[in-house]
């Protein structure tokens, strides 16, 4: 059974939100990524989009997408670039995920559809995309950033294969999601307990 075939008829409002859970999550990885595939799953028409949102489908949209998408890609492998992106990625990891979920919701009113894809889109990303930050940062201090590469590579493998699991796999993209945001919870955790010791530790 093809995808198209999965996310038509009875079943699109059951696996429209683990596919735009998925796509959420993976844009906490890559901010282009997971819109591109959506917006190219559109066009060969593999998967619905939301009247509002079949600009992503649109030719100029794909090649403006798939041109920053390699652009966001490549600089991640920069050193002291990545970090800088990872600034300004966390704002566009938000619009990201909420335009990912929202895209798929095809049956949903719009109050409804923009609560959902805000709270559940923009939420999971910025889970996601925040622990990726934690780790990056972590690496930097540990191997004076010559760990950054790998990190930027799991990402890359993150964003691409789970954009491919909610396409292809919702069910399996949700399960990979919810534990990404687990994950993400813990490690945002940690570091919030860490610099709660740091702040409470004496000063010499």
């Amino acid at each position: 059974m093809d995808t198209a075939t999965l996310i038509d008829g009875s079943t699109a409002g059951l696996l429209a939100i683990p596919l735009g859970l998925g796509l959420a999550a993976a844009s906490g990885f890559r901010v282009f990524v997971p819109l591109l595939a959506l917006g190219l799953a559109a066009r060969f028409e593999l998967v619905p989009l939301a009247d509002q949102f079949a600009w992503l489908a649109d030719g100029t949209t794909l090649a403006a997408l798939g041109l920053a998408a390699v652009l966001e890609v490549a600089a991640y492998y920069v050193p002291g670039v990545d970090h800088l992106l990872d600034t300004l990625a966390a704002p566009a990891a938000l619009v990201a995920g909420a335009v990912s979920m929202a895209a798929v919701l095809t049956d949903v009113p719009p109050a409804l559809q923009w609560a959902i894809a805000i709270i559940a889109g923009s939420g999971s990303a910025g889970l996601v995309q925040g622990a990726t930050t934690l780790v990056r940062a972590k690496s930097g201090l540990m191997t004076g950033g010559l760990g950054n590469p790998a990190v930027a590579t799991g990402e890359l493998g993150g964003a691409v294969g789970l954009s491919a699991l909610a396409l292809f796999l919702p069910i399996l993209a949700l399960v990979a999601a919810v534990v990404l945001l687990l994950v993400g919870v813990r490690v945002a955790g940690r570091a919030w307990r860490a610099r709660r010791e740091r702040a409470a530790a004496p000063r010499v």
